[in-house]
């Protein structure tokens, strides 16, 4: 049982096949199920879209290079779920700091798992 009171550290969750840090350096860590289907991501970001059926958001990928960077962080900060703190969060591998939405200001993950 982990401790709720420690972070979550960012390179624990994923898949053990993920492309290599240098190829893509940045994860998306995405909270589902604190999706609601505002859709304020695929707006954003060609990486997102929305599922009409269900309502929820999906990526078409969790691992992303410099190039997708820019547009996957705005979606990450333009995420209203969570009461503005989003359910979007975009993670550097080679340091596993969450670069967005970042509402800590510190880097740590703020998921709510």
């Amino acid at each position: 049982m982990t401790d709720p009171d420690e972070p979550i550290d960012p390179s624990d969750i994923g898949a053990s096949d993920a492309p290599s840090i240098e190829d893509k350096p940045y994860k998306i860590i995405f909270e589902a199920n604190k999706c609601f289907g505002a859709g304020k991501c695929a707006e954003v970001s060609g990486t997102w879209s929305l599922d009409l059926d269900t309502g929820i958001a999906k990526p078409e990928t969790y691992y992303i290079d410099e190039a997708d960077l820019d547009h996957n962080v705005a979606a990450a900060e333009a995420c209203p779920a969570k009461k503005d703190r989003g359910v979007i969060h975009v993670v550097d591998r080679r340091t596993n700091e969450e670069i967005a939405p970042d509402p800590n200001g510190d880097g740590t993950l703020s998921v709510d798992w």
